[in-house]
């Protein structure tokens, strides 16, 4: 089966065919950096981080380019009002972005372009645009002229003169149609500017994108990617100004993740109601929040509430309590994280597990399914350890158990899931694991060990009672017991 990715541009599923066979040019619209990044970021960026993995799983030689906006109107207005210079303002907020989604175990982009980096590839496309006639220069700024292109609003599904009947007056005075966009904006005192044949100003926020992605990738490459809220005007804006400039196509696939609120919300600022990826990650497991982001399709509006989350969290538990349980019955276990991704998933996988798994990825990034079949895994390898009965004699079982756990991994691995021990994953459930002793936990396991064989019960309660109030849970199994923290 063939990867299948849904298409905004043509409205449909498409088989995915790359320009170059073998290889992915991917560009994702990065944020603009004037403040922390929020939930809505986080789901973006794990999904084409999700996206990302799994073409390199399958074998394409993928090269990813994910922008930060470092000059904008509103990092320059965030500058006034905090005193700082737009410069280190900016790179603050990169900081913070790395610090956030990498919390979130979003990988790096393989090249990270910064929007003041290409400000001459800016003024070159923008000369191009002058001498093809589709942009005009009125003062010391450059438009676009959206009826010199007769593709535009064909990306976003909006026609030229309903944008005209719908725009609202107060509109710059010096563009030609309402719609007209800025390629170019003049200097204005105490602005971030650099020199232009058409005056000192700076770059207008569509063109940025533009230049950044065919430096990288070329005129015309595989996906660009971003949020919904992005299609329109941005995207847009990108398409026409490409395609006017350089008479090709742009992007082949465009991709889209849906919006996400707050508590059936949208997230607003002005609402109080606005989730920073910090603060989620203050209160849940940064694999809980990237599970939870993935168990709606990515297409998908999702609302991010307190209960789905905690219902997320119970189930990554049972998860690492099956690992857990694995890993006593058959021995440690080292998860080869660190090896190459590259290939593992060929396609043509006999195991039906994976093969399943890639039916359902293939299937437009299809990963509320796939999560749904690690959750059929799990159980069936829960009713397998049910069955083990320790002894060499069981070779079939074990072998069974062992394919069953590294499968798991390396469906998991696509996902970025499943990345820590199981002890160190309930350990930071907790939200008092700081203040609590491990070495204490275990000398009252043992101490109401010792109390149980004496068959001294009232005892053994008082001390399982102890550790409940400590937020510590027991299982009590054939083979010892165990402890993990409550979640």
């Amino acid at each position: 089966m063939a990867i299948r990715l849904y298409n905004t541009a043509t409205r449909r599923k498409e088989e995915f065919k790359p320009v170059q066979e073998g290889k992915v040019g991917i560009y994702v619209c990065g944020v603009t950096v004037y403040d922390l990044c929020h939930i809505g970021h986080a789901r973006s960026y794990i999904v084409f981080d999700v996206l990302v993995r799994y073409l390199r799983a399958r074998g394409f030689d993928v090269t990813y380019v994910r922008n930060f906006t470092d000059v904008d109107d509103k990092i320059i207005e965030r500058a006034r009002e905090t005193g700082k210079e737009s410069a280190a303002l900016a790179q603050e907020n990169i900081d913070a972005f790395h610090e956030d989604i990498g919390g979130l175990g979003v990988l790096e982009a393989d090249i990270e372009p910064r929007a003041t980096q290409h400000i001459d590839g800016m003024i070159h496309m923008i000369t191009t645009l002058l001498n093809k006639g589709v942009a005009y220069v009125e003062g010391g700024d450059v438009f676009f002229s959206i009826e010199k292109f007769p593709d535009y609003g064909k990306l976003s599904r909006r026609r030229l003169e309903d944008m005209q009947a719908g725009s609202r007056i107060a509109v710059d005075e010096k563009k030609r149609h309402p719609m007209d966009f800025a390629l170019w904006k003049g200097a204005k005192p105490c602005e971030p500017q650099w020199p232009s044949p058409w005056g000192p100003g700076r770059p207008g926020w569509h063109i940025e994108c533009s230049v950044m992605s065919s430096n990288y990738l070329g005129q015309t490459f595989d996906i660009h990617g971003g949020g919904q809220d992005l299609l329109f005007p941005h995207h847009e804006n990108e398409r026409a100004q490409s395609m006017a400039a350089n008479e090709c196509e742009f992007a082949r696939y465009w991709v889209h993740n849906g919006f996400v609120t707050l508590e059936s919300e949208k997230m607003s600022k002005s609402l109080g109601n606005f989730l920073t990826i910090r603060d989620a990650l203050e209160s849940y497991h940064p694999e809980v929040l990237r599970l939870f982001l993935l168990t709606k399709h990515y297409r998908s509006p999702l609302d991010f509430s307190e209960k789905d989350v905690l219902d997320v969290q119970a189930g990554l538990a049972r998860i690492y309590r099956t690992l857990q349980r694995l890993e006593r019955l058959m021995g440690a276990y080292q998860k080869d994280k660190d090896l190459p991704i590259s290939g593992f998933l060929s396609g043509d996988e006999k195991e039906p597990f994976l093969k399943q798994f890639i039916n359902f990825m293939d299937d437009d990034l299809n990963t509320p399914g796939a999560i749904g079949l690690i959750f059929e895994k799990v159980k069936e390898m829960n009713k397998l350890m049910d069955l083990y009965d320790g002894e060499k004699k069981d070779e079939l079982r074990v072998s069974r158990l062992e394919n069953d756990r590294r499968h798991l991994f390396m469906v998991t691995r696509v996902l970025g899931l499943l990345n820590e021990h199981p002890e160190d994953f309930f350990r930071k459930q907790s939200s008092s694991a700081e203040d609590i002793k491990v070495d204490e936990i275990e000398r009252l396991i043992e101490e109401r060990s010792r109390v149980r064989i004496k068959k001294d019960w009232k005892e053994a309660d008082a001390i399982r009672d102890r550790l409940q109030l400590m937020g510590i849970v027991l299982e009590d199994e054939p083979q010892g017991t165990t402890w993990r923290f409550d979640v």
